[in-house]
């Protein structure tokens, strides 16, 4: 006798071979699309090879497209020449800066350069770009924010330097749902579990301008509720 799964048996098997809802692309590799264009982006950003390359001046470059729980993919290198030498501040896992035996900051000279990216429309959940000892994907806003919790302003501190080196491609996967953000850089896992207390429901993302020259390209999104 031929036996037959429940329909219900037969639903489930279904959703569970369908494929994961798959990547928008924020970035069609030529025009701004998508993006908000003013005098200073006209000025100072331009698409060349596929990229959007900042010039290091002034313009942050916003979407024009709000998103509330998504999953965010950004290819990111440093481009033209750095903002000079500047001392920069170590940080512990706490979140706090390093301390010599007379409670001066340690530091570090370094070429400084630095830009970010700028989740649900706000500069304070920004996952940072820097050259800082630190590495990459620091949130700032949340680690320098003294009235936050202390397992806050650690989980917002990178868990290790993942940054390659000045010139070459790096890549974020962002990951922001609810309140709760991770980040991995070029495979490995910076930010975990960082809540976000207070960050709003939904908003635009921009690429930061913070005087470094520096070129995006392979922006892609996708939503965590449709997943769902």
């Amino acid at each position: 006798m031929k036996r037959t799964l429940p329909l219900l048996a037969l639903s489930l098997a279904a959703m569970a071979c369908a494929a994961p809802p798959s990547y928008t692309s924020l970035f069609n590799g030529k025009t701004f699309e998508g993006w908000k264009v003013t005098p200073d982006i006209e000025a100072h950003w331009k698409t060349d090879g596929g990229a959007l390359v900042f010039d290091g001046v002034r313009g942050d470059l916003w979407t024009e497209k709000s998103f509330e729980n998504f999953e965010l993919l950004v290819d990111w290198r440093w481009v033209g020449p750095s903002q000079g030498p500047l001392n920069r501040p170590l940080i512990e896992p706490t979140g706090d800066y390093t301390l010599d035996e007379n409670g001066k900051q340690v530091t570090l000279t370094v070429e400084e350069r630095d830009s970010g990216i700028y989740l649900r429309g706000n500069s304070k959940s920004q996952v940072n770009i820097w050259v800082w000892p630190a590495g990459s994907g620091e949130v700032w806003g949340y680690r320098t924010d003294k009235n936050k919790p202390a397992a806050t302003r650690a989980a917002a501190t990178p868990l290790k330097n993942a940054d390659r080196p000045v010139g070459e491609w790096n890549h974020f996967r962002i990951r922001l749902e609810g309140e709760v953000l991770n980040v991995f850089l070029n495979g490995t896992h910076v930010i975990a579990d960082c809540t976000l207390v207070g960050v709003p429901t939904s908003g635009p993302i921009a690429l930061q301008a913070h005087g470094s020259g520096i070129a995006f390209k392979n922006i892609k999104i996708r939503s965590l509720d449709e997943s769902k």
